[in-house]
């Protein structure tokens, strides 16, 4: 009997030390490769104008259909790098069943990635999951001193490479430097089979590359070990040549060679765009043909970041609209690619970004509807879809969706002055379609409880601390409930009567701060004894509409004249009775010698609230749908920053403050007083708002909740309809076009 407990004990040990081994013991990567001289491995290579692939012995043209990948998840920034193994891991198995087979990383990821990665592919041997790995250049001191020669920049830029290359082969002990936003830790699984190329620096900023090459026009040519500038080369360009070389040169230590790039934009890329009217984004080129490589067998490509709504010229240039799609149009975005591929004739090519968002908020307006945001999920997969068949099409090596998921944290020129920077990643602001490109989707933590689709029983099942019930005798409503979430104020009316918007306008109006319209046509004679800052108003069959007073309205404020020629400066009056529509900028005025001819200011209401079904099960499910009537139920949806919030994680909103231009300056509130009201159009007549003195708002009971920090955060991940919509484009792709 001993003896046998002592053998189990034994073989438990035995179990729990091969349990161990198997996670502090990194598995080996294994891909097949072929050795191209005595100690040097090469997988993918440039041969021409393709990339290539060795497998099965031979070598094969390649097509890289990927995905980028960022490093966060909601309720957290870049430098804090909070995805988890298991994150990746699901997440790789996800990326592999839409069809891709690289990922692209913008940096030096934390060790986990790698790790992760690693595991992954040993799981998958015969079908392993590849990597591009960038390096991210230092672009705040790049932009800041407009000189890539400043000697500690170039230094740091060296290291930063260079500790790349030993974080991907598993040699690297990167310590933590704090507030750098870096990853840091041990780095001991060796990812470097598993890589597929190298992609340095990012986007250049144009007056950087003007000015490096005026301070350096007598630099000479590089010639370096493995990569050389070429004779005409600008001083950038012999300055990129020397760091992609700092990236072969260290990468030779490890007995492999994978095909290198540098980062690129439309905005410097090598083509003339006449019809461009501002001057910065046709000022200057970084032409990736000014390098060669020396020695390195792998290769060298060519990698751009191309989305069909920016620069400008995508929409007004003329000789960029020459090319037609499929379905007959005129495409400049097609027009685009075939120049670009054109002027790349000996050297592989690879669109490494891009994509249109899913989102409420719009930034750029693009050709053919090919807006930067406005778009449902499905409307992102077709567009998507669409440029990545272009992209396939016109004969380049690749095509890498931006992005994969979703990230709150990021930041849109025009709502940037809007909210709270440090607390972006806390909260999900539909305004700010930077931050939805993604086919996975993080959608705030009531996604999946409350469906806008008119049937109330989703409330009923909320707990108590997630909805409260408003006290208060409204006419023609019975019950007024209300919740939120990380990126929403819900609301759920059981009215007297079904809600019929031909007969009946409905009104809800919102109070944060003191001030605000007290009197409004909307409210026909009725006046109250505070003012709001917010109306949601619906009067129509498919959408409503949020209005926010004149004198409360950030846009009015930013842009007056420029936006409304008719301006009236009674409109920045308090209580001015005005509710104008919520609107952004999507168009600064442009005019000499900024721009080469002007062109005018424009902006886009984003105030619009669809009418329809949030339930990603339904058949008619879209993600937009914002609100929902049926029988005596109304439900609605409300975006935070449509309510003039800045971080309504802790209860700030925009004040009434004069702002210096560059900012918004909020003011933390208790909450939120709701003021519903029916409007009879017919007899013009307020169903709600009863008695004759002010209607007392200032006496409502008060809707709030508590602040929440990163900890607190909560979210939803699931597959975007555009993820299968990408789906079948990329498992309906595989070769390459030979052009």
């Amino acid at each position: 009997m001993f003896k046998s407990r002592l053998a189990k004990l034994g073989l438990a040990v035995v179990i729990l030390a091969a349990i161990g081994v198997y996670w502090l013991w990194p598995p080996t990567a294994k891909v097949e490769s072929a050795e191209i001289r005595p100690g040097v491995q090469v997988k993918f290579k440039a041969n021409g104008s393709q990339m290539e692939e060795y497998a099965n012995q031979s070598w094969k043209p390649y097509f890289a259909k990927g995905v980028n990948m960022g490093a966060t998840i909601p309720g957290h920034f870049p430098g804090e790098l909070a995805i988890s193994n298991d994150d990746y891991e699901h997440w790789f198995e996800m990326i592999q069943e839409m069809g891709a087979n690289v990922i692209r990383v913008y940096t030096i990821l934390k060790p986990e990635f790698y790790e992760s990665l690693v595991r992954y592919n040993a799981k998958h041997q015969d079908h392993p999951l590849f990597f591009i790995q960038g390096v991210w250049s230092p672009e705040e001191e790049l932009i800041a001193g407009r000189d890539a020669f400043n000697p500690a920049l170039k230094e740091r830029f060296s290291k930063e490479i260079e500790n790349a290359v030993e974080a991907v082969y598993g040699n690297a002990d990167i310590p933590p430097v704090e507030h750098s936003g870096k990853a840091s830790g041990k780095y001991a699984f060796n990812a470097g089979p598993y890589l597929m190329g190298w992609i340095i620096g990012t986007e250049w900023d144009p007056f950087m590359v003007r000015d490096t090459n005026k301070k350096h026009a007598d630099v000479p040519d590089y010639k370096g070990t493995y990569f050389q500038s070429k004779p005409g080369a600008s001083p950038f360009e012999k300055w990129l040549a020397e760091m992609v070389d700092v990236t072969a040169q260290t990468e030779a230590k490890q007995g492999w060679q994978h095909p290198i790039a540098f980062s690129n934009w439309v905005t410097t890329d090598p083509l003339e765009h006449p019809g461009e009217p501002l001057v910065a984004e046709d000022m200057v080129s970084v032409d990736p043909t000014h390098i060669e490589p020396v020695n390195w067998d792998a290769g060298y490509f060519a990698s751009y970041h191309v989305y069909p709504y920016y620069p400008d010229f995508f929409t007004y240039d003329k000789s960029f609209q020459t090319m037609k799609n499929d379905r007959g149009e005129a495409d400049s975005y097609k027009t685009y690619l075939q120049k670009l591929k054109d002027y790349h004739k000996d050297i592989p090519v690879m669109i490494t970004e891009y994509g249109v968002p899913s989102s409420q908020g719009i930034a750029h307006m693009g050709m053919l509807g090919r807006n930067q945001g406005g778009h449902d999920e499905r409307e992102q997969g077709e567009m998507d879809a669409d440029m990545f068949r272009q992209i396939h099409d016109a004969g380049y090596s690749g095509a890498i969706l931006f992005t994969w998921q979703d990230e709150w944290f990021k930041k849109t020129w025009n709502t940037m002055r809007y909210d709270i920077p440090d607390r972006r990643a806390y909260w999900y602001n539909a305004l700010t379609n930077e931050s939805f490109f993604g086919v996975l989707g993080m959608f705030p933590s009531k996604d999946d409880k409350i469906h806008i689709d008119g049937d109330a029983s989703d409330w009923d099942k909320l707990g108590d601390g997630d909805k409260q019930k408003i006290d208060e005798k409204i006419d023609g409503i019975d019950e007024l409930w209300v919740s939120h979430d990380e990126g929403y104020l819900y609301l759920m009316a059981k009215l007297s009567q079904p809600f019929d918007p031909a007969k009946q306008a409905l009104y809800f109006g919102m109070d944060t701060l003191p001030g605000g319209n007290r009197h409004a046509p909307q409210l026909n004679g009725k006046t109250l004894d505070e003012g709001l800052e917010t109306l949601l108003e619906l009067s129509d069959e498919k959408q409503a509409r949020m209005l926010v007073a004149s004198n409360y309205d950030v846009h009015t404020r930013s842009y007056k004249e420029t936006a409304d020629p008719k301006f009236d400066s009674k409109e920045l009056q308090d209580d001015s009775g005005i509710f104008k529509p919520w609107k952004l900028v999507v168009n600064y005025l442009l005019e000499y010698p900024d721009a080469r001819s002007s062109h005018p200011f424009k902006d886009v209401e984003v105030g619009n609230l669809l009418r329809g079904n949030s339930n990603p099960q339904a058949p008619d499910y879209n993600s937009k749908a914002m609100w929902q009537a049926k029988g005596n139920v109304l439900e609605v949806r409300i975006p935070w920053m449509l309510l003039g919030f800045s971080d309504p994680s802790s209860l700030r909103v925009i004040n009434y403050d004069q702002t210096d231009g560059k900012q918004f300056v909020s003011t933390k509130v208790q909450g939120i007083r709701i003021v519903p009201w029916i409007v009879d159009k017919a007899a013009k007549k307020v169903i709600g708002l009863e008695g004759n003195a002010p209607y007392p708002v200032s006496k409502l009971p008060l809707y709030t909740w508590k602040s929440w920090e990163d900890k607190d955060v909560k979210y939803v991940e699931r597959p975007k309809q555009s993820y299968y919509i990408m789906q079948k484009a990329m498992r309906d792709v595989d070769q390459p076009v030979k052009k």
